[in-house]
This record gives structure tokens, C-alpha cells and sequence, in this order.
């Protein structure tokens, strides 16, 4: 690289595309100011499904991914709940994600529950 090189910014079109349409979180910013070109290699593939699914499921794994209680993100929700029903969502539809989304908490009990009943038993106590 040459100096010249160097201090050009990276070529960011599909953040830009993101940032353009409203998709973009603010809170990706960081990532992009410390290493534009990582953050649009990382951008381009989580938007390879979009190339394959429709809009409205797109918008279905949005809602899941950011209702999910590993991430629960209120604002993307909210973000893609309103997309979803501007492409004819229904609330019935949209209330199958998050039931679909809430058995990932399930696991919280998988491997809460049994250690607390080892822990009871080795107490003497029952449950």
C-alpha cells in the first residue's frame, strides 16, 4: 500500500445501503470506524439470505433474532415488527416468532433445574 492508499476509507456500499434504507444500528458504528472494511465483510454476508428469502421472512428472523433472549433488543423489534406488518404481517403471524423465540430460554431451566435438585439431594432436602 502506498500512503495514498492507506489513508482512503474502504469502499462501504453495502453499510451504506443499510445505513440509506434505515437498517442500520447505530450501535454498529464503533465496529465501522475501527475497521470499515471488516464491518462491510461482515454486513455483506448477514445480508446473503436476502438475496433468497422473501422480504416478510426476512423480516420474521429479524424479529426473532433481536426478540431473543440472548440478544433482546427492543429497538429492532420494534424496527422490524413495523416492517413485518407494512408487508402484510399478521399479529397472529408475528406472536408464532416470539412463541417460537421463547423456547430458547428453555434452556435456562435445562441446566438450572437439574442442578438444583443435585444441590437439594445433597442437602437432604427434597424439592
Amino acid at each position: 500500500m502506498t500512503p495514498d492508499t492507506e489513508s482512503q476509507a474502504p469502499a462501504t456500499p453495502v453499510c451504506d445501503a443499510m445505513r440509506e434504507r434505515g437498517a442500520w444500528n447505530p450501535l454498529w458504528d464503533p465496529f465501522a470506524q475501527l475497521d470499515a472494511a471488516w464491518t462491510e465483510k461482515f454486513m455483506a454476508l448477514a445480508v446473503v439470505p436476502q438475496a433468497v428469502l422473501d422480504p416478510k421472512t426476512i423480516e420474521f428472523i429479524s424479529i426473532a433474532v433481536n426478540a431473543a433472549c440472548t440478544h433482546m433488543y427492543a429497538p429492532g423489534v420494534r424496527r422490524h415488527m413495523r416492517r413485518a406488518l407494512d408487508l402484510g404481517a399478521t399479529p397472529e403471524e408475528i406472536v408464532a416468532v416470539l412463541q417460537g423465540v421463547v423456547t430458547l430460554g428453555i434452556h435456562s431451566m435445562s441446566l438450572g433445574a437439574p442442578i438444583l435438585l443435585e444441590e437439594l439431594e445433597r442437602r437432604g432436602q427434597r424439592p
